[in-house]
């Protein structure tokens, strides 16, 4: 069978599972960011989509074709900084799967995509007790549950702390801090804010690269097929 003029002079270098997981944690992280505390079930959903992407790419990063694995594109800094100045220059080297640039992005968002859903599952675990990790973290509803059982002890021996004559009165502030999931909290937000200052250096990047080498990199993440050669 003859190739075609435009079979000939591009190859496939992205398989299905880059593509496909790169759009799904795309589509899936903003779903979660959009949906926010106004849909609480259709943002828990998206976490749990995008942190069973992100370890799918982890794992077919180590084990999945060849440009794919982390081996065949993850350089040191002294890369990196060598594609950036060249970048500037307007003599970066050409790469046909991922630039160096590219390579410290990807490694950059799924440490933050993992940050960020691992802290959103542990938020969810401490304050409603549900999720993958109710079981390592304990919940503040478990924690009221607990305090309402005291509660309820010292009414058997009736009404007696109201009547104290030292004046004291119990705080339910003292008993319900709310510590850890105010941790939690900031430490999700943190974790999101990062991934989409992140996402603007990413496509900003793409951009860049694009105009540099003449390409359209968005297209390829989607055709999985880049130009051959220069």
């Amino acid at each position: 069978m003859t190739a075609t003029p435009r079979q000939a002079e591009t190859v496939r270098v992205w398989d299905p599972i880059v593509r496909i997981g790169h759009w799904v944690i795309v589509i899936g992280f903003f779903t979660a960011y959009l949906s926010g505390d106004e849909l609480p079930g259709i943002h828990t959903w998206a976490g749990y989509v995008v942190a069973g992407t992100v370890l799918v790419r982890v794992i077919w990063g180590l084990v999945g074709t060849r440009h794919a694995r982390f081996s065949s594109f993850v350089t040191g800094p002294r890369g990196f900084f060598r594609y950036i100045k060249g970048l500037f220059a307007k003599k970066a080297d050409r790469h046909l799967g991922h630039n160096p640039a590219g390579a410290a992005m990807i490694i950059a968002l799924l440490i933050a995509l993992t940050g960020t859903t691992v802290s959103g599952m542990a938020l969810l675990a401490a304050e409603e007790g549900r999720g993958p990790l109710t079981g390592m973290i304990a919940s503040q509803d478990s924690g009221a549950t607990a305090q309402a059982g005291i509660s309820g002890g010292d009414e058997a021996f009736g009404d007696r702390d109201e009547h104290r004559g030292d004046g004291y009165e119990e705080d339910d502030d003292d008993t319900h801090d709310g510590g850890s999931g105010e941790t939690l909290e900031n430490l999700h937000s943190a974790f999101t804010y990062l991934t989409l200052a992140l996402v603007a250096l990413h496509i900003l990047g793409v951009i860049a690269s694009s105009l540099m080498h003449r390409e359209n990199l968005v297209r390829a993440m989607i055709t999985g097929r880049k130009r051959k050669s220069d």
